[in-house]
């Protein structure tokens, strides 16, 4: 099993039959044990619908374990899921920001490990979206991909199964989302929760103008901070883009540290070939124009932004003996 545990959802890919599960990464649970986990979309649903005993939680943030037991317990029910209820020991590649510590990685392993796993490898984020992208990580030659997920955002020159310079930052998606509701709450006095943020920024938000965004408009609801009452604004798009210019700013300049830290060989390269976006920030709008603008360098954004990583890690599941040099660890457990 091929798995990208992400921060916002998490993707499972078996060898032999593809990508066959995508949920968000939400776990709810009954503090009184009167009813069973609810986990993905069904948790996702119940968000800041819930009474005092139910607690929804996201187990990952910024990429990493923040719960080991719920993380276990969500990972545990969708390998049982993807099985069918069957006891299994799989073989799992898992995706890892960079930037993550060895403890990070020891409670990564061990969650899998609870979980069932039977052999445990982690493999990067950035090299696991490249080879899902379709980028030769496995050639002489400079690659820059550029992985904006949830959690984090992780910026990597790749060449010959392995990364030459990375950086990671903790400023993704849900610091997007975060700004969104920190500028609602300031200009509106209006309080939304993360899921409107969220379908705000899906739905009107961009990085960098387009012809007729003046046009884009949304009408959101929320709590009036001064009232107390349910409230209906209407906000335009180059308001939310002006919401968003600080997480953005912290991505490009880290895109523009890594350039710099580029070996001149492979600088050349990445000129040549251009920047390859992934990951669910990939979708934002106008984000591959802002980082040409700022970087003058061509980007584009991979076939299927959401499923690089996870492709990655099944691509290297089936090809597992000529990519063993990809992973950054391994556990073995049996």
């Amino acid at each position: 099993m091929g798995i990208d545990l992400g921060t916002a959802n998490t993707l499972v890919y078996v060898s032999g039959k593809g990508i066959v599960l995508q949920e968000p990464s939400v776990i709810a649970i009954d503090k009184n044990g009167k009813m069973p986990p609810a986990v993905g979309e069904e948790a996702k649903r119940m968000m800041g619908r819930t009474p005092g005993n139910v607690i929804v939680t996201r187990p990952l943030r910024d990429g990493v374990i923040a719960d080991f037991d719920t993380a276990e317990l969500m990972l545990k029910h969708f390998i049982q899921r993807v099985h069918e209820g069957r006891i299994v020991s799989p073989r799992m590649v898992i995706g890892i920001p960079t930037g993550v510590t060895g403890v990070e990685r020891r409670a990564l392993m061990d969650a899998a490990t609870q979980a069932g796993a039977r052999d445990v490898f982690l493999i990067e984020e950035p090299v696991a979206a490249a080879i899902g992208a379709g980028i030769p990580v496995t050639e002489a030659v400079g690659n820059m991909i550029i992985d904006i997920g949830g959690g984090t955002t992780e910026v990597a020159v790749l060449s010959l199964f392995g990364t030459v310079v990375s950086e990671s930052v903790r400023v993704a998606g849900d610091e997007l989302n975060e700004a969104i509701v920190q500028y609602m709450k300031k200009i509106y006095n209006l309080v939304i929760g993360e899921r409107t943020a969220e379908e705000i920024k899906i739905r009107i938000g961009s990085a960098y103008p387009t012809r007729n965004d003046e046009e884009n408009v949304m009408e959101v609801r929320g709590l009036h901070l001064l009232s107390g009452l349910p409230r209906t604004v209407t906000i335009k798009e180059p308001e939310i883009r002006e919401s968003m210019i600080e997480p953005l700013s912290t991505i490009i300049e880290a895109v523009k540290r890594t350039l710099e830290r580029t070996p001149p060989e492979l600088a050349a390269d990445i000129v040549d070939r251009g920047i390859v976006l992934a990951g669910g920030g990939a979708l934002l709008k106008g984000l591959d124009t802002l980082i040409s603008h700022e970087t003058g360098i061509a980007t584009h954004i991979a076939a299927d932004p959401l499923s690089c990583v996870v492709l990655g890690t099944g691509r290297v599941l089936e090809k597992f003996k000529q990519m063993e040099p990809v992973f950054s660890a391994r556990s073995r457990t049996i």
